[in-house]
C-alpha cells in the first residue's frame, strides 16, 4: 500500500491522528477519534468575547471591557477604578486634549464611578449629559425583553435605532470610543460591522443566568427566610410585584409584562453624593426626549455584588438601596403612590430596619448561591481544558469565589459557608499554581463550593 495516500481516503469524518511513521499510521487508524464541528453558537460567542474585551473600533483606545471589566463583575465601582493605572483608557479624558471637555467628569467617575452620556444628542455638549452608573451585564437574556420593544441601559432606551441589545454596541463606540467631540465615524472610530454585532450579542447573551429563579427557595438561615417572605409578600414588601422571582420583570396581578419602566423618585433623593461635589449634575430625565422620568427595572439576583446602585450610584450598599423604598422620596413618587392607592390600607411600602436588613439578607444569599453555581461552571469547565484556557477559568472562580464571601460577610451571614468558601478558593488557587494536581485540587475546591451551598440552602 501507498502509505503516502492514506489520507485519500480517511477523509470523512475529520479524525485527529499522529503520523510520525508508516508503522505508526497504521496503529494510529484504527484508534483515530472522530472530531465534532465547531459548534456554531460557541464560535460566535468566542469572537464576540474577543471583540468586546479586545477591540478599540480605531477609537480612543477603549474597549467594551473598559467600562464592564470581567474581573470586576462587569461594572465599575470606585473601588476598582483607584486600582487602575493612570493611563487606563478609562481615564482618557484626562491625558487626550481632544477630550479634556465635556467627554467625561473625572472627579465623579473617581468618587462614585460615574460615567457622562449624552442622551439628547450631541448638539449641547455643555449642558445636556446626564451622569450614571455602569449596569453590569449578565443575565441580559432574562431582563432585556418587554412588549414595548427592548429595555437597554438605565432608561431602556438606550441603543439607538431599533433600540436592540443588538444595536447597543454602535451607540457605545460613538458615545464612549470617539477620539474627538466631533463624533466622526470613520475619521473618530469605524463602527462595528453586522458581523461584530452578532457575535456582540451572542456574547453578552451568554453571560450569567439563562433563566430566572423560581421562588420560594428552601432557604437555610433566619433571617435570609424572613427576608425572602417579606420580598414575596405583597402587602408588604411588595417587592416581588416589579422585581418577579428577584428577576428584571414585573407582574401586577395580570400577567407578567416584562421588563418595565417606573418613576421610583430615586432623582428626588437629597444629599445625593454626586451633588454635595459641587460638579456639575443635570437632573436625570429618564426615558425619552425629553423624558418621562422612569427607569428600567434591573435584576436583583446580581445585585449585591455590583453596587453601586440605581442609575445614578447614589446608595452605597444593599441594605441602603432596600432602606430607600422606605423612604419618602419612593413613597411620593409616582410608583409610590401607584402601590398606596392599590393597598386596603393605602400605604406605599413600610419596613422597619430589621426587614430591611432581612429583604437585604435574602439579596445576598441568592446573589451567593447565584456565584457558586457560576464557580462551579467553570472549575467544571477548566477540567476540560489546558493551559491560557485553564487558567482563565481559575482564575475567575477565584475571583467568584472571592464575590461570594464577600457578599456573606457584608452582611455577617452563614459563617461556616464562608469558611468552606474561603477553602475552596485556596484550592482553586493552588490548582491554578499545580502542573500536575491541578484537576485533582480542582475536584476538591468543587466539592467544597457544594458544602458551602449546603450550608444555604436546602438540598435533595
Amino acid at each position: 500500500m501507498d502509505y503516502r495516500n492514506l489520507t485519500s481516503w480517511v477523509v470523512r469524518p475529520r479524525v485527529v491522528c499522529s503520523v510520525v511513521s508508516a508503522f505508526s499510521v497504521i496503529i494510529t487508524v484504527s484508534s483515530c477519534a472522530p472530531v465534532s464541528p465547531p459548534d456554531p453558537q460557541a464560535t460566535l460567542i468566542a469572537k464576540g468575547k474577543e471583540i468586546f474585551f479586545n477591540e478599540r473600533f480605531n477609537g480612543n483606545g477603549r474597549t467594551c471591557g473598559t467600562c464592564h471589566p470581567l474581573q470586576n463583575n462587569f461594572t465599575l465601582d470606585p473601588a476598582f477604578i483607584a486600582t487602575l493605572p493612570a493611563n487606563d483608557p478609562l481615564f482618557v479624558a484626562e491625558f487626550n486634549p481632544d477630550l479634556k471637555k465635556n467627554f467625561e467628569n473625572p472627579t465623579l467617575m473617581r468618587q462614585f464611578g460615574l460615567i457622562l452620556e449624552n442622551l439628547d444628542g450631541f448638539d449641547d455638549l455643555e449642558n445636556k449629559f446626564v451622569m450614571r452608573g455602569i449596569p453590569h451585564v449578565l443575565a441580559l437574556r432574562t431582563s432585556v425583553n418587554s412588549p414595548q420593544g427592548p429595555r437597554t441601559g438605565w432608561s431602556g432606551d438606550g441603543a439607538p435605532g431599533d433600540g436592540s441589545l443588538r444595536s447597543f454596541a454602535t451607540g457605545a463606540v460613538i458615545q464612549h470610543f470617539t477620539r474627538t467631540l466631533n463624533r466622526i465615524p470613520g475619521v473618530d472610530f469605524r463602527l462595528p460591522t453586522d458581523e461584530e454585532l452578532d457575535a456582540l450579542e451572542a456574547f453578552q447573551l451568554s453571560l450569567g443566568r439563562q433563566q430566572d429563579l423560581t421562588l420560594p427557595l428552601p432557604l437555610k438561615g433566619t433571617v435570609p427566610k424572613r427576608g425572602q417572605a417579606i420580598f414575596l409578600d405583597n402587602g408588604l414588601g411588595k417587592c416581588n410585584l416589579c422585581h418577579v422571582n428577584a428577576g428584571a420583570t414585573a407582574n401586577f396581578g395580570g400577567g407578567n409584562i416584562g421588563n418595565a419602566n417606573f418613576n421610583t423618585g430615586v432623582e428626588n433623593l437629597p444629599d445625593q453624593p454626586a451633588d454635595l461635589t459641587g460638579e456639575r449634575n443635570p437632573p436625570d430625565d429618564g426615558l425619552g426626549t425629553p423624558g418621562d422620568g422612569t427607569f428600567n427595572t434591573p435584576p436583583l439576583v446580581e445585585a449585591a455584588d455590583s453596587g453601586r446602585f440605581f442609575h445614578n450610584n447614589a446608595i452605597e450598599t444593599i441594605e441602603g438601596a432596600v432602606a430607600f423604598y422606605d423612604g419618602e422620596a419612593f413613597n411620593n413618587s409616582p410608583s409610590g403612590r401607584a402601590l398606596a392607592a392599590a393597598d386596603p390600607n393605602k400605604v406605599g411600602i413600610e419596613l422597619d430596619g430589621t426587614q430591611i436588613v432581612a429583604i437585604a439578607a435574602f439579596l445576598r444569599v441568592i446573589n451567593a448561591l447565584e456565584n457558586i453555581r457560576e464557580t462551579i461552571a467553570q472549575l467544571e469547565a477548566s477540567l476540560e481544558k489546558r493551559g491560557a484556557e485553564a487558567k482563565e477559568l481559575l482564575d475567575r472562580a477565584v475571583s467568584e469565589t472571592g464575590d461570594s464571601i464577600r457578599v456573606l460577610e457584608g452582611g455577617g451571614l452563614h459563617p461556616e459557608a464562608v469558611a468552606r468558601l474561603q477553602e475552596a478558593k485556596r484550592l482553586t488557587q493552588k490548582a491554578n499554581r499545580s502542573i500536575f494536581s491541578r484537576r485533582k485540587l480542582t475536584r476538591k475546591a468543587i466539592e467544597e463550593q457544594q458544602r458551602a451551598r449546603a450550608f444555604l440552602i436546602e438540598t435533595s
